[in-house]
Parts: C-alpha cells; structure tokens; sequence
C-alpha cells in the first residue's frame, strides 16, 4: 500500500517490526521502565503498558493481552511524549539562513515568508512535525502566522494531519504590522476540518501601537470570535513586553483559554495577575537566548503553574530537539543560580510532559501516563555511548542530560506507531529531505 501526500513523493508503509497480528487493536508495551510523570512523580519499573485504539487502557505487571501487538521494552524508559507547547513549523525550511552576513531572524524570515507558497508551507510544518516525532515530541502548539489566504492555512492544516503529530494549529496572518485582522471566514471553515488529533486555536498578535482604538476594534473581534468558538489563543508577549502584558490585564484579555508566550521580563505582579485568570505561560529558553530577549531563567517563574516548553521554530532553535532546550533551561538555572542543585530534574521533566500538556489545556488527555489518556508516548532505549554508564536510581537526571533524539527508539501518537526501531515509520527519508531542500533553495532564489 502506497499513500501519497499533496505535496510529497509517496510514502512507504509497515510495521515490520511489531510482533502479532497486524489487525489487532491493541498494543501491549511490555517489560518497562515507565515514567509516568503524574503529579505524585510515581515510576513503574518493569511493568506493562495495555493500549486499545488510541487509549491506555491498564499499566501493570504481566499483563495478558492476547492477540495484541507487542512491543518489548526491556532495559528501556516509557514516559509520555513531550509537549512542544509552542513553534512556528513554517520557518523549518529557513534553516541556516539566520546569522550568515549578519542576518538576523526577524528581517530574514519575514523577507521569506512573503515568497512562500502553499507547497513550500505544506513541506515546512510536515517536514518539521516529522522531526519533533523522531525526537519524542507528540504534541505541539503551532503558531501558523504566515497564512496569505485559504490555501496556505489549509496546506497548514493538511501537512499537521498528514504527519501523525497531535496539534494545536494557532491561526494567524502574515501582517506583523498588526494593521489587517485575518480571514475570520476561513478560521470558521477550517475550524470544521480540525478533527481530536489536530485541532485549532488563534494566533493571536496585539497592536504594535497599543493606542490606536481601530486596531484594537479588529483585534476585539479575533479575540471574542475565538472566545465564542471555545477556541484556545496564543499570543507573543515580548519587545514592548512589559507594556503589552499590561494591556492584556487592563483590557481583561487573561484568561484560562489564553497562553502567554515568552514574557521574559514578566513582573511578579503580571504573573499574578495571569495565575489569578487561569491563563498559561510558554518559555522557549533556545530561541528567547538566540534572539536576545534576555537569559531565560525558570526560577523566575515558579509562581505559574500552568507552565510549558517550546521550540519556538525548528531553524531558529536549530533543531526541533526538545532534549537540546530541557537542558539549556536547566543549565541556565543552575548557572545563574550558582546552585548546582538546581533545577530538579523531575521538574525540568514534567514542564515538557504534564506541565506542557496542561499548559496547552490537553491534560485531560494526554502529558502523563494513566489508564484513560491517549497513547502518547516514547521508547528511550539508553544502549548506546552516549548513555552508557548508568549505575541505577532515579533516571530524571539521566535522561535529563544524556538522552538525545537518536535515543528515542519508539514514539506512539494516538496508539498508533511514529517511530519504530529508531526509524520514522511510513517515511521515504531521502525524497522527503529532497523536497526540503528544494523548497528551501527556491524561497531564498525568490526572495532575492
């Protein structure tokens, strides 16, 4: 069987690998160490995972499960997936273009995002969802702010399905000017293509002249069209960060429905203010450091619990490796600090699990792992140098600081396989870096 995408060479299917019958539909993770990051931080060695369609059904010890798939997790970590609480995907295909002559990524992404067209978005967001898959990233909030008209949000839309990653697509335009509102109608009819794995919110952007009256009135409507849709909103709070915060507490913006992204220089009075509303805040440490928004530090923001991770831009982090930013917002810390014993790894952990998911407003199904949730989770298999030497005892910090995307050996999204024996499943590698490439080299050609 052959499934070929809009925009990409055909991909290859099978599971191979995967013992039992091929029609089951069930899985059974057997023999791990599984993390399940619940609240009480209570691990599981040498236990079962039961999986039906895509929920955790039972985790316990020998568990029978005839018939099922089975998937042997012997010597290996079960936690669930992490959670990329927020990312641009469309800028994956701009890698390497920031910082060569000087180039700085706000000037060059927005010279390339004008050129890009539906196929090159549809290449980027699969492209960059297919690579926080391999390095154990489940769920992501994308901030989709470059949609010129229905056919780029949907090209959006259809790569996040295609892909296998569970999403929130965050609707926003390209006009960084803030001084056109976007295409509410296509939100609307979009909004009825969304489906459990890929649903959608608003991308939301706040006047860059927090006195003009008109465009508030339109960023007025955004706002209670998503509040009427019960649709989740993100929004950027950084540059004029402390004035921008203020205006959302003044106008009564805050919100549980609303994320606040970056904030780096928040007040403790603004983050009272958002725990008091409900609302969620989103660090992205490597991308806030590369652009020079300040030293992202996680010891300012303990007050706000509802807490998450993000990448924040494949290209612009580098990679979509989600290991790369748990460590640099834990080394941060403990550097700044002068305290080796901080952060705890446990925590570090859980703002890319648990945290991130209730960041997202997803906790009730997915960031743990517990009988009810989805089947979102990854396989660290730790045989290999850079893991090698582990004596025993809480694996937090072994994973923490050692484990890397090659590491991640399985990864489920919905009980279905992503990624098995260390290899994207239903993936033709080669065509797909191929169409990347070009896409990437036709956008700088058009650009200049």
């Amino acid at each position: 069987m052959t499934r070929v995408l809009p925009f990409l060479p055909a991909l290859l299917l099978g599971l191979s690998s995967i013992t039992a019958a091929a029609d089951s539909n069930r899985t059974l993770i057997r023999n791990g160490y599984v993390m399940t990051m619940t609240a009480d931080g209570k691990d599981r060695p040498n236990s079962d995972i039961l999986i039906e369609g895509n929920k955790i059904v039972e985790i316990g010890s020998d568990l029978s499960a005839p018939g099922a798939k089975v998937i042997d997790a012997s010597g290996k970590y079960v936690l669930p997936g992490f959670v990329d609480a927020h990312n641009h995907l469309w800028v994956t295909t701009m890698r390497g273009q920031f910082r060569n002559d000087g180039g700085k990524f706000f000037p060059v992404s927005n010279k390339l995002a004008k050129v890009m067209q539906p196929q090159d978005i549809h290449t980027a967001m699969y492209t960059g969802a297919l690579e926080l898959l391999q390095s154990g990233v489940t769920t992501t909030g994308d901030f989709f702010d470059n949609i010129h008209g229905p056919e780029w949000g949907d090209a959006g839309l259809n790569a996040l399905k295609e892909s296998g990653i569970r999403a929130i697509m965050y609707y926003g335009g390209p006009d960084k000017t803030t001084q056109h509102e976007i295409d509410i109608e296509h939100m609307a009819a979009l909004q009825q293509q969304a489906t459990d794995r890929v649903r959608l919110g608003l991308a939301w952007r706040l006047p860059r002249d927090l006195q003009s009256q008109d465009n508030w009135a339109m960023r007025d409507k955004e706002f209670n069209f998503a509040r009427e849709h019960k649709l989740p909103v993100q929004v950027h709070v950084s540059g004029d960060a402390k004035n921008m915060f203020d205006a959302l507490i003044a106008r009564g913006y805050l919100s549980p429905s609303i994320t606040v992204v970056h904030a780096t220089d928040a007040t403790p009075e603004q983050q009272a203010a958002l725990v008091k509303a409900g609302g969620s805040l989103v660090l992205t440490p490597t991308s806030e450091q590369r652009v020079a928004y300040g030293i992202t530090r996680l010891d300012n923001f303990r007050s706000v619990e509802r807490q998450g991770l993000g990448i924040d831009g494949n290209a612009l982090a580098g990679t979509g490796n989600m290991f790369e930013n748990l460590r640099l917002a834990a080394l941060t810390e403990s550097g700044a600090a002068k305290d080796e014993a901080q952060p705890d790894p446990r925590d570090v952990l859980a703002l890319a699990t648990r945290r991130g998911a209730e960041a997202l407003g997803l906790a009730d199904i997915i960031g743990t792992l517990e009988p009810g949730k989805r089947a979102d989770m990854q396989i660290i298999d730790p045989a290999s140098l850079n893991m090698a030497g582990f004596g025993g005892g809480d694996p937090a910090a072994y994973i923490l600081y050692s484990a890397q995307p090659q590491n991640v050996q399985t990864v489920l999204v919905d009980g279905k396989v992503v990624k098995r024996d260390g290899q994207l499943a239903e993936v033709d590698l080669p065509a797909l870096t191929k169409q990347a490439s070009d896409s990437a080299k036709g956008m700088v050609e058009r650009a200049e």
